[in-house]
């Protein structure tokens, strides 16, 4: 005998032999899980393609079939009417009746089977319905494995989640700590080259002043010379001192004007909050009526030069058909082809035939006029210059109206121009826009 026959002789030695019914090997092999298990011996079995034991099949349907007979003969199975027993299943009614009955005219049209048949067609579905059972139970169990799995996971990832947030938000701090600290010393040194350059601006005018202050007195001790004096001299030194002064040039004022820079990520911030079409209403008028204290501040360097009188260009104007109470809300505005603008917030407009009035309590405003030469930007509250560089494009505005603030920002570069903080605001705020003449 060669070992392939002996291992298999030696395979089928070892099974233990013992018969049972479908139900039972399928529901102790379905505990085992792993492998199946005879329900009598425990003894486990690779096999998994088990054969019918057909002598056992008919003994068993035999028995069947002589209990049948016993439990036919009690009184519930015996027909009333016909006093026979049971023995034929209608398909129909899904109901046992006798011969006599099956033969009767209320039945003889539907399909009937002898019991027995019926009893093991039905024992057949049953175990197929056991098995589409256990194989939804077990694709259900798979399943709550891996939502388990998912749970677990999902913790461990929501944890790791948390380090990385924090760390980014580290890493963030950090880099907006070190751009924090370049802006600020990069300001300083600006600013220090600025004071520097008004410094000495200060100098040459100072020094140009007493020049002309000598040759003034020069020239007035010259007025009071007798004539014949008077008249040597200017043969002497023809028109000296007019050459001087056309020699002379007049300093240049220094415009004192800080660089604006970028903030890492402040365009990204604000766009969260971001409102759209907040002006809607439009008006052209002759002139904006401002209070003294702002119209001295914009139109003149000092208030004893300033001209009472409001400004006669023609200006253009747009607020906002909603108001704010609370909240915090970004919009931008382009002013790309205005010289002279006014834009914010505030608390009420009057429009009227000859102009338009501000209410200025509440309001948060920045001004771009042009002063001489240059144009200036500031600010109504506090009531201050702005030494910045004047934006081209696109103004941001960001009402943080809890808070009391009013930000503006030059949102083509990313950076800030001024915030204007208040105790609080207490009454409803609109967006303004006033565009002046080019």
């Amino acid at each position: 005998m060669d070992s392939d026959t002996l291992q298999a002789f030696q395979k089928e030695l070892t099974y233990c032999g013992h018969s049972f019914c479908r139900p039972a090997c399928a529901c102790a092999g379905r505990k085992a899980k792993l492998q199946c298990c005879c329900p009598e011996c425990r003894r486990g079995s690779e096999k998994s393609d088990f054969k019918t034991n057909i002598v056992l099949k008919n003994l068993a349907s035999l028995a069947r079939r002589t209990r049948a007979s016993y439990v036919n003969s009690s009184e519930e199975h015996i027909c009333v009417a016909h006093k026979e027993a049971k023995g034929v299943f209608c398909d129909v009614e899904n109901s046992l009746l006798c011969g006599l009955c099956s033969q009767s005219p209320e039945h003889v049209a539907h399909s009937h089977s002898p019991m027995q048949w019926a009893a093991e067609q039905c024992r057949e579905n049953l175990l197929k319905r056991m098995d589409s059972l256990w194989n939804m139970t077990q694709e259900m169990q798979t399943s709550l494995k891996q939502e388990t799995s998912k749970t677990l996971s999902l913790e461990e990832y929501v944890a790791l989640r948390k380090v990385m947030i924090k760390a980014e938000y580290q890493k963030m701090h950090l880099f907006l700590c070190e751009d924090q600290h370049f802006h600020l010393d990069t300001m300083e040194r600006e600013a220090k080259e600025i004071f520097q350059q008004l410094k000495e601006s200060e100098l040459r005018m100072i020094q140009q002043k007493e020049s002309l202050k000598d040759m003034y007195r020069e020239l007035t001790e010259r007025c009071h010379k007798p004539d014949m004096e008077l008249l040597q001299v200017r043969t002497e030194s023809p028109s000296s001192q007019t050459g001087i002064l056309l020699g002379m040039q007049k300093p240049q004022p220094v415009n004192p004007e800080l660089t604006s820079w970028r903030f890492l990520g402040i365009l990204d911030m604000l766009n969260s909050f971001r409102v759209h079409n907040v002006l809607t209403q439009e008006t052209i008028t002759h002139y904006m009526s401002l209070p003294e204290d702002v119209r001295s501040m914009m139109f003149g360097d000092d208030r004893k030069g300033t001209s009472r009188e409001p400004q006669s260009t023609q200006s253009f104007a747009a607020w906002g058909a909603q108001t704010f109470t609370s909240g915090r809300h970004y919009w931008e505005v382009d002013v790309p082809h205005s010289l002279n603008w006014i834009l914010g917030v505030c608390k009420d407009s009057l429009v009227s035939d000859t102009g338009i009035t501000i209410d200025f309590e509440e309001a948060s405003l920045l001004f771009s006029l042009r002063m001489n030469n240059h144009y200036r930007l500031s600010t109504n509250s506090p009531p201050l210059i702005q030494y910045m560089e004047r934006p081209l494009g696109k103004i941001g505005v960001f009402l943080d109206y809890d808070n009391g603030s009013v930000s503006f920002y030059d949102a083509d570069k990313g950076s800030l121009i001024c915030s204007l903080v208040s105790s609080s605001f207490s009454s409803p705020l609109k967006p303004f826009l006033c565009l002046g003449s080019p």
